[in-house]
């Protein structure tokens, strides 16, 4: 070994060891380094034969890195944080949260809720009795089947003459109005238009007005039978409402032995 040898040696051992001794020793043994300068550091980034498959694409041609302006990306980076909005919150700040009570009614003391099943209950209860006259008014017999020729001994006479406003209005157990009679229904909403009062009752109406014999009959006089009562028309007729499934109407006398009062 020579002395000009020797001397270069020791110089070499005498060199500080910096971040590029290490940049260049890689470099010497075909290792690829990135070096990135950013906030006054110097960052080495080392990647070793085993890593090189998996770096980031090279350029063609002579091998070198993809380089990144740091500079501009710091110049960005803070604009885009002076220009950030700032929210500021007092040290003492307090968050408050507004309480309501709630209250729960129940269905059977919400009157509201109460009035409106009473609305619809009723509605039901009137849609269904609607339904009901209607039925029985398809099952009445019909009046041209039933009816039989008034006497002329009836015209004009002003009882008969009301009555039969009301021939084919339907028999209602109870009724009292031309939407639906029963028999002392019928004879009461009659002589009530003649200023006659007579209760709704046929057992009552018997102890009212005057008995007459059946020849003495006249149209226009009650008719009476135990359970039933009607208006007598002259002949053998009458004006009733007879019984379910009927109509008021004229029809053929069929008690055995009436009992006829006059009224008035």
């Amino acid at each position: 070994m020579t002395a000009r040898t020797t001397r270069a040696r020791h110089r070499a051992a005498r060199r500080p060891v910096t971040p590029l001794t290490e940049l260049a020793q890689n470099a010497a043994v075909g290792r690829r380094t990135a070096v990135a300068a950013a906030g006054g550091a110097l960052l080495v980034s080392t990647f070793g034969g085993a890593m090189a498959a998996q770096a980031a694409p090279m350029e063609t041609g002579p091998a070198k890195m993809n380089s990144v302006d740091l500079n501009a990306l710091t110049s960005q980076a803070r604009e885009s944080l002076s220009n950030a909005p700032v929210v500021t919150v007092a040290p003492d700040a307090e968050l408050s949260v507004e309480k309501s009570a709630v209250s729960v009614v129940s269905a059977a003391d919400n009157e509201d809720y109460q009035a409106e099943i009473a609305a619809k209950e009723a509605a039901e209860a009137a849609a269904a009795e609607a339904a009901e006259a209607a039925d029985a008014a398809a099952a009445t017999v019909s009046t041209a089947s039933a009816s039989v020729d008034v006497p002329a001994s009836a015209i004009g006479n002003s009882v008969i003459s009301i009555a039969s406003r009301y021939i084919g209005v339907p028999y209602v157990s109870g009724g009292g109005s031309p939407s639906g009679f029963d028999c002392s229904g019928f004879t009461s909403y009659v002589f009530g238009q003649l200023g006659i009062s007579l209760p709704h009752s046929s057992s009552a109406q018997a102890g009212y007005g005057t008995q007459v014999s059946a020849s003495e009959a006249q149209p226009g006089d009650l008719m009476w039978t135990p359970g039933h009562v009607s208006i007598y028309a002259g002949g053998n007729t009458m004006i009733d409402a007879s019984k379910p499934g009927t109509v008021v109407d004229f029809r053929t006398i069929w008690q055995s032995n009436p009992t006829f009062i006059r009224l008035g």
